[in-house]
């Protein structure tokens, strides 16, 4: 386990019902206590493994789920494998109810074959769940998702919407950056990852400094947050996130939502369509296109455009759903040619 210096700051108190606007624009992570305690999800967890997976299966309908499935000797990571052509697990479509009874079987095992499930849609494999485990969040049409396995460690990722993260069953830790430290976690490729997002190639459990110098400056500025069973983390958009689960049955209930927009545009495509554009030209050109992006993207305001009638500001008029379809046209147009 690495040495974490700081904790992520605790909130005592707060009903699920309805979680409070300040807290839903949080800039940084937040382990809400006990946020949950009182589901019944947690209730049957509190009891035992075999009381959750049973509370579990009263709500499956027949559902089909992915799940990872990999060998003791990977000690739960889920990764890539050794030289990176591939993963170091297999990729399986299963009954939801398969896969608990799977984890029941190993149960007792000291070193099990590591069995994951993650972002499962709760309203499609598990209808009628959250009409007795949910939390309120005003405003927003949040993603509900599970997440459930045995001893599990997922590398520092992030993710673009906010998060709240429930523990439902089994202990989580999270080890949580700010955004500014991508090049302290040396990330992985952008277009080839074992779940979807972009990871750091650290081992947590067993960090080469020599091969990665630059993790001891990201662990200056990390946060540590410990879940017992109805407690929550939030986790600002962009913040990097290493997360394990540490019992032999781990369940995870997580709300994403966006502050954006729906019109809004994914902005790893724009990576995408930079790193096509932009970053083999010469450097003062990127230089300037650099300024170009902060007058025009990063720093605007009203105040970049006033010169311009209305009538005439065409792509930097302001945006609306209107606008976003004229702009996808005029992308998909340059694109195709």
């Amino acid at each position: 386990m690495l040495k974490i210096e700081k904790s992520v700051r605790e909130i005592h108190g707060i009903s699920p019902d309805r979680i409070p606007d300040e807290l839903l624009t949080a800039t940084e992570p937040l382990l809400l206590k006990g946020l949950v305690a009182d589901w019944p999800a947690v209730a049957a967890a509190r009891q035992s493994a075999t009381a959750a997976s049973e509370y579990i299966r009263g709500f499956y309908q027949d559902a089909t789920v992915g799940a990872f499935f990999a060998p003791p000797e990977s000690g739960g990571r889920i990764y890539y494998s050794e030289d990176m052509s591939g993963f170091n697990f297999q990729p399986v479509m299963l009954k939801l109810d398969q896969v608990l009874e799977e984890i029941q079987k190993h149960l007792p095992d000291e070193e099990p074959p590591v069995i994951y499930v993650g972002s499962t849609t709760v309203d499609t494999c598990l209808p009628g769940f959250r009409d007795e485990n949910d939390i309120g969040l005003e405003g927003f049409d949040a993603l509900v998702s599970i997440w459930l396995g045995n001893r599990t460690r997922v590398a520092a990722h992030f993710d673009s919407p906010d998060n709240i993260a429930c523990c439902v069953a089994g202990h989580r830790r999270f080890i949580l950056f700010p955004p500014e430290e991508l090049e302290n976690l040396y990330v992985g490729p952008l277009d080839f990852t074992p779940a979807g997002q972009s990871l750091s190639l650290v081992d947590f459990h067993k960090p080469d400094f020599e091969k990665f110098p630059r993790f001891e400056k990201a662990l200056a500025n990390a946060l540590l947050a410990e879940l017992d069973p109805g407690d929550a983390v939030l986790i600002p958009s962009m913040w990097w996130h290493h997360v394990e689960a540490l019992d032999s049955f781990n369940v995870l209930i997580t709300y994403w939502w966006k502050r954006n927009p729906g019109y809004m545009g994914d902005p790893k495509h724009a990576l995408i369509h930079a790193l096509l554009s932009l970053r083999d030209l010469p450097e003062e050109q990127r230089r300037a296109w650099l300024n170009i992006f902060r007058h025009y993207v990063f720093e605007f305001d009203e105040e970049s455009v006033a010169h311009i009638p209305e009538s005439r500001r065409g792509v930097l008029s302001a945006i609306d759903d209107t606008m976003a379809r004229k702009l996808r046209a005029h992308l998909l147009n340059n694109l195709n040619r």
